[in-house]
């Protein structure tokens, strides 16, 4: 349990705003995805989009599930819960009215896959699904479309993120890609 913070404010803590009963973890690696480090600059897939790159990469090091024709199942580096996915066209287009039959249905059976390979190793209750189109609607990275997998279980919204503000991830990303991509269909 969490000791309440005194109502005197120590003079380390000067600067760091009102004292409250929430603990702080500083987390100053995140300031590059905030500030939008490897984020694309224009619309175009040379204006370093992370989306366009990744696939050049082994799948180790870029985090690959699974490659197909059209698109490829990637983790999220900064993930919202263990085993979150994305499905991602490897055609730089930013808008999902903007894919062509074979990538809509490639994106749609990549989905199934995911689910299916979640279910298998994790457990998984239940999903999140979805697609931020445009920066206004949350996209991180607007110019390329992908979506999303993010798996859920009852309660696996408990205290910590709630009340600690902190999410747990019992598993380092690397070991995640290994068990996904071992138990991904066809594989």
């Amino acid at each position: 349990m969490l000791a309440p913070m005194s109502s005197e404010q120590p003079e380390q803590q000067i600067g760091v705003g009102a004292p409250d009963a929430f603990q702080r973890m500083w987390t100053p690696h995140r300031m590059a995805y905030i500030q939008g480090e490897n984020k694309p600059s224009g619309p175009g897939s040379g204006d370093g989009c992370p989306f366009c790159s990744i696939p050049s990469k082994s799948d180790e090091d870029g985090l690959i599930v699974a490659r197909g024709e059209q698109v490829y199942a990637v983790l999220n580096l900064y993930p919202y819960n263990g085993g979150h996915l994305m499905t991602v066209p490897y055609r730089h287009v930013a808008d999902y009215t903007g894919l062509d039959r074979e990538e809509t249905a490639e994106l749609a059976e990549f989905t199934k896959r995911a689910m299916t390979t979640l279910r298998k190793v994790s457990g998984a209750h239940g999903f999140n699904i979805g697609m931020n189109q445009g920066s206004v609607a949350g996209a991180g990275i607007a110019a390329h479309l992908h979506q999303h997998l993010v798996p859920r279980w009852g309660g696996d919204t408990n205290f910590m993120p709630v009340v600690g503000h902190t999410r747990i991830l019992p598993q380092l990303l690397a070991d995640t890609r290994r068990l996904l991509a071992e138990a991904w269909p066809g594989a």
